[in-house]
């Protein structure tokens, strides 16, 4: 029966598409509250009011089968997918009674906790919404959105702009019908009311199907962002239009720091195994419409698989295309006040690192920004941070366009650091405190002085592309802070020069890809006209030349069973126009916890470089312990051996003592690594929820023993 559902949910999505019958207008000419829109939507308001008192339909029972799953969104500019947290599976049975009276029953729930959380859902996220709603529409049991009119009822009639956008034909043989679209506006947008599209089978007035989201009016809880419905009706025994598929979306985020968390809750029901007229006890309908049965009854019921084998793909990665279809819907047809949250200057940060951090640089560093709307997607922000050690300050300042599409504009100007390699290393927290602790500092910065522009572009299948167009004045740092124990290593010495900067990156967020796999992809090419004096001893004359450096890095994981195949890949080369020596800061930089493992820090140096690593995550036994109201941590951890291998190309010639000490102060150019292949092998072991991970690793090639420990990469973006 599940299976017979999600193909009539693919039969109403894709046959519209396929076999369009006619075209009541052209597109993009839409006629407002023309006469026959109106009688039809009027036709509507009349078939809903009926309450089926003309169909014969006295009371039906069935089954919904459902998944209600808390996600999470972290990073700047929430560029990333949402990160699945939780997921309940649900079983209810449905009860509905005419005139229209309404039971659900939940008598099989099961969840997952990929991470603690004490998320506490209202009561009608667990169920269905009957009838396509009532006249007034509530959600989150009032707390989240009240009081708003229904577009096919008399208030709404009056409330509500109707246009007839399409006219297509559904399904196939005696099953085929006629469809019309009706986009709904609302005729004055600052009022809680809906905006998206109703689909209406003209011949009976029935509504096939409704697209709907809320004005920013229509919200009580003030952190939310957006609230997306689709309700999916079918014709069942060739007579009864009933709930056949449902999705709802809740985003919410923070109220008053931009910085970067959003919760997401989406809901997901199939419903089906319809049986008509068999009259009901009717004490069923007294008390709350949606019950839940004891937990002994509720571990009784039986499932097939795993949460997560079961849980639909597009739930636990991007959202759902059909909820992007509604939203962008809504932005196209009311002005874009009406959907946006009211924002006011609020703090504002890329990552915890930016309120502080610590460095062999700037010693503790303490920073903090701030960002103002204008309007009309208009904004202004500034940033800025200072060292306790070095005594300079470092920041931003921007002005920016951001389109409802996603896509943004930026002027900005900027002083601050940049890192020489390719790959991060450790989590922004992490590195501050070996750091500050231990004198391990796992960056490479240089001071970086820029103005320019960016624009930066995002798809509704995962990709993002940036281009930035700056110029920019580069130069070295010094150390001026000191650890608890031990010493730094001094920075590079990076050229001074004057640059003009043109880079492109490309991002693909984790989503499905071939054979079910799923990938993450990060391409980035840049292209610089440098004007510097060459770091020799024997040489002061300025030069020029042009230099192109392109890098990227791609993940993909293959789930099979409880286990993971992952494979992870990274390269980066560059090349330049004249004999100057390729500048330090630009050179590719490889070794340490992720890029070499069973190496030392940016311990190999060339032109160019890459490294792969490919590991088997495997389920392994963890003491399961109780987190009170944020859940349990499961029984079971991941280990996950690996083999890793990295490249170095383009090694810098052996050149003078004295040039080689000014060149890298730390160790003598004829003491660099000869260029090859550098394997190693190791283990990492994930604590539950994955959250941290331990690594021991050991090179292969004068390599030694290493061991880290850090948050999952996934949380970086954020540290």
């Amino acid at each position: 029966m599940r299976r017979f559902l999600a193909a009539c949910r693919v039969a109403f999505g894709v046959i519209p598409v396929l076999a369009w019958s006619s075209m009541t207008r052209p597109a993009g000419a839409q006629v407002w509250n023309d006469s026959a829109t109106k009688a039809l939507v009027q036709r509507a308001i009349e078939r809903r009011a009926q309450q089926f008192a003309d169909t014969g339909l006295r009371d039906y029972h069935a089954t919904a089968h459902g998944y209600v799953s808390f996600l999470a969104q972290l990073g700047e500019g929430f560029r990333t997918p949402p990160k699945l947290i939780k997921s309940d599976e649900l079983e209810s049975e449905v009860y509905w009674r005419a005139p229209n009276y309404s039971k659900q029953i939940i008598v099989g729930r099961r969840d997952t906790l990929l991470l603690p959380t004490d998320i506490a859902y209202h009561r009608d996220h667990l169920g269905i919404v009957q009838n396509n709603f009532p006249d007034i529409i509530r959600l989150g049991e009032g707390d989240e959105v009240r009081d708003v009119p229904h577009p096919l009822s008399a208030v709404g009639f009056q409330d509500y702009d109707f246009a007839l956008a399409d006219s297509f034909s559904i399904g196939s043989g005696s099953q085929r019908i006629h469809v019309h679209e009706v986009k709904v506006r609302p005729k004055d947008d600052t009022q809680p009311r809906v905006i998206g599209a109703v689909y209406i089978d003209p011949s009976e007035g029935q509504v096939v199907r409704m697209n709907l989201s809320f004005t920013r009016a229509a919200f009580i809880d003030q952190a939310l962002e957006q609230l997306s419905i689709i309700l999916e009706n079918r014709l069942i025994a060739g007579r009864f239009w009933l709930p056949s598929h449902q999705e709802i979306e809740i985003v919410r985020g923070g109220e008053w720091l931009d910085y970067p968390v959003r919760g997401i809750i989406r809901g997901r029901w199939e419903i089906g195994d319809y049986q008509f007229n068999l009259n009901p006890n009717p004490a069923i309908f007294t008390g709350p419409e949606i019950i839940q049965m004891p937990q002994s009854v509720l571990k009784q019921h039986v499932w097939n698989g795993a949460i997560l084998d079961s849980l639909p793909p597009d739930v636990r990665a991007v959202t759902d295309e059909d909820v992007r279809r509604v939203q962008a819907e809504a932005r196209a047809l009311v002005r874009r006040q009406a959907l946006a949250r009211a924002r006011q200057v609020s703090l504002t940060a890329r990552n915890v690192s930016d309120f502080a951090r610590f460095n062999r640089v700037e010693g503790v560093a303490i920073g903090d920004g701030i960002t103002k709307p204008f309007g009309g997607g208009f904004f202004a922000s500034v940033r800025g941070r200072y060292g306790i050690d070095d005594k300079l300050g470092k920041g931003e300042a921007a002005l920016g366009l951001t389109r409802p599409d996603g896509s943004s504009f930026r002027l900005f100007a900027s002083r601050d650091f940049r890192d020489a390699g390719d790959i991060a290393e450790r989590s922004g927290v992490v590195n501050s405190l070996a750091a500050q602790e231990f004198g391990s500092d796992y960056t490479d910065p240089f001071l970086v002085r820029a103005v320019g522009a960016s624009y930066e572009a995002t798809s509704t299948i995962g990709w993002s592309a940036r281009f930035t167009g700056s110029y920019e004045w580069q130069s070295a740092l010094t150390v001026h802070a000191q650890p608890v124990t031990g010493t730094f290593q001094p920075t590079i010495p990076a050229f001074d020069l004057h640059a003009g900067r043109g880079a492109l990156a490309i991002d693909r967020a984790p989503g499905l890809w071939l054979l079910g796999t799923e990938l993450t992809l990060h391409l980035a090419a840049a292209y610089q006209h440098e004007w510097y004096a060459p770091f020799t001893v024997a040489s002061t004359d300025a030069s020029t030349q042009n230099v192109v450096r392109a890098a990227g890095t791609a993940n993909v994981e293959l789930p099979i069973g409880a286990h993971r195949l992952v494979l992870w890949a990274a390269g980066a080369g560059v090349a330049t126009s004249s004999s100057p020596p390729t500048a330090p800061q630009d050179l590719v930089y490889l070794g340490g916890p992720v890029s070499g493992p069973g190496y030392e820090y940016h311990e190999l140096v060339g032109e160019r470089g890459g490294a792969a690593h490919l590991e088997w995550r495997m389920p392994a036994p963890f003491p399961a312990f109780s987190l009170g109201r944020f859940g349990r941590v499961p029984a079971r951890a991941t280990f996950a051996p690996y083999v890793h291998v990295m490249a170095i190309g383009g090694v810098p010639q052996c050149v003078s003592p004295a040039s080689a000490s000014a060149f890298f102060p730390f160790r003598s150019m004829c003491d660099l690594p000869v260029a090859g292949a550098y394997p190693a092998v190791g283990g990492g072991f994930l604590l539950p929820f994955d959250v941290v991970r331990f690594d021991v690793a050991r090179g292969l090639r004068d390599g030694r023993w290493t061991f880290a420990v850090d948050v999952s990469r996934e949380f970086w973006s954020i540290l």
